[in-house]
C-alpha cells in the first residue's frame, strides 16, 4: 500500500510538530444527498441533481483530547443560503428539508458559513468578509483540545479564533460540513493530527521512510509494533 504524503507547507506553527492523520468523511453518518468519492472517500459531492434541503456530513475522526489540523478545498461552486464547515457531536443533525445554516444551529456544533459568519446554539456573529462566490477556495480548521478552540483558515491565512470552551463538551466531537447548494463539492486534503508521546514521533519518522506494508513486514521489529506502525498507513 503506497503512503500518500500530504502538503504541508501551509499547516500552522501550532501543529509544526505533527503527523498525518488517516481520516476521512464517514460513508456511514451522512445525509442521502452528499455522495462521496475518491479512494478514501475524500470528496463530498453535495445534492448531485438538485437542492430542496442541507445536506451534511461527520467525519470518521474523534477530535477530544487531541489537537488537530485539516484543510477542505472547495470547488469553485460558492453560493446558496449556507455552506458550513465545522465540528459537532453525533447529535448534531446532518440532513433537513430546509435552507439552513445547520451548523451551530444548536449546542451540539459549531461552524462558519461561507458568508462569513460564525453559528453556535443558533446564535450568529460576524468573523470574516463572505467567501467569493463562484471562486475556489482553501479553508483550514485548527482544533485545540487543550485550550478549547476552534481556529479557521483561508488559503492559508488564520482568521483567528472562531470558538472557546469546546472542551467544556462531554460527548465525542467530530468534524462536520455541510451545504445548501446543488452540485457544490469539498475535499479534505491534508489531515494531520499532534504527537501524543515519543513513541509516537518515533512511529512518524519509520513510516516516512518506508514506501508500504510490504517494507514494514520486513523490518526486524516484533509483531505488535509491526502492527502499531500500519495503524497511520491510510
Amino acid at each position: 500500500m503506497s503512503k500518500k504524503k500530504n502538503m504541508v507547507s501551509r499547516i500552522p506553527t501550532q501543529m509544526k510538530h505533527s503527523c498525518e492523520d488517516p481520516w476521512t468523511w464517514n460513508k456511514h453518518d451522512k445525509s442521502h444527498e452528499v455522495k462521496l468519492y475518491g479512494s478514501l472517500n475524500q470528496t463530498a459531492h453535495f445534492h448531485p441533481n438538485w437542492s430542496n434541503g442541507t445536506a451534511g456530513i461527520r467525519g470518521t475522526r474523534v477530535l477530544n483530547y487531541g489537537t488537530y489540523y485539516w484543510e477542505i478545498n472547495i470547488s469553485q461552486r460558492i453560493f446558496g443560503t449556507s455552506m458550513m464547515f465545522g465540528v459537532g457531536t453525533k447529535r448534531a443533525r446532518i440532513h433537513v428539508d430546509a435552507f439552513v445554516n445547520m451548523l451551530g444551529e444548536d449546542n451540539q456544533s459549531w461552524g462558519l458559513s461561507h458568508k462569513g459568519l460564525l453559528w453556535h446554539n443558533g446564535k450568529w456573529k460576524h468573523y470574516t468578509k463572505p467567501f467569493r462566490e463562484n471562486e475556489a477556495t482553501t479553508v483550514g480548521i485548527l482544533f485545540d483540545w487543550r485550550q478549547g478552540t476552534l481556529t479557521y483558515f483561508k488559503d492559508g491565512v488564520s482568521l483567528g479564533v472562531a470558538f472557546t470552551g469546546l472542551n467544556r463538551t462531554e460527548e465525542d466531537i467530530f468534524p462536520i460540513i455541510s451545504s445548501t447548494a446543488a452540485k457544490t463539492e469539498m475535499t479534505l486534503t491534508v489531515t494531520r493530527r499532534s504527537f501524543v508521546d515519543l513513541q509516537d514521533r518515533c512511529r512518524d519518522i519509520i513510516i516516512n521512510n518506508v514506501q508500504d506494508e510490504n517494507e514494514i513486514d520486513d523490518l526486524p521489529l516484533p509483531n505488535r509494533i509491526k502492527t502499531f506502525l500500519k495503524e497511520t498507513l491510510p
